[in-house]
């Protein structure tokens, strides 16, 4: 499972000129479903959201998201488990089937509340267009496999 993590001073997505999911300062998560992932990829990741220092305090990255009364915005994005190491066009090869990747999508979503966090989303699978300010900026990158982050 892949998640890019930025954080934000506020955060939506628009789907047909819809606003389907907003929040206002926390993290957006774009967040891909790789093949062999499993719930305890998801739980994992979830933790380490929940748990991550990323907020100023005396330093820049002293408080958690739960600390700070921020929220999650989580975006499907298929598209980060893509490859371009070869050719001109990126491969999806290592993107998990549609219905799997639905599942864990929404386990992650389901995990974060869990964990206390108040969470919006995107429309899986819809086209999407995503606004957001990068407070930082501070962009981090969240990788596991086999429920190890990497």
């Amino acid at each position: 499972m892949k998640t890019v993590l930025q954080r934000v001073t506020r955060a939506e997505v628009r789907v047909a000129g819809e606003v389907v999911g907003k929040i206002g300062a926390g993290a957006l998560l774009l967040v891909a479903v790789e093949r062999g992932d499993t719930e305890a990829d998801v739980s994992i990741t979830a933790r380490k959201i929940a748990g991550l220092r990323i907020f100023p305090q005396v330093t820049p990255m002293d408080r958690t998201l739960i600390e700070v009364g921020g929220a999650c915005l989580v975006v499907s994005q298929f598209t980060i488990a893509g490859s371009v190491k070869k050719g001109r066009r990126p491969s999806f090869d290592q993107a998990e089937e549609p219905e799997r990747a639905r599942a864990l999508y929404e386990s992650l979503c389901a995990a974060l509340r869990e964990h206390g966090l108040p969470v919006e989303t995107g429309r899986f699978a819809a086209t999407m267009e995503v606004d957001l300010v990068n407070d930082g900026p501070v962009t981090l990158l969240i990788m596991s496999r086999g429920g190890v982050l990497l």
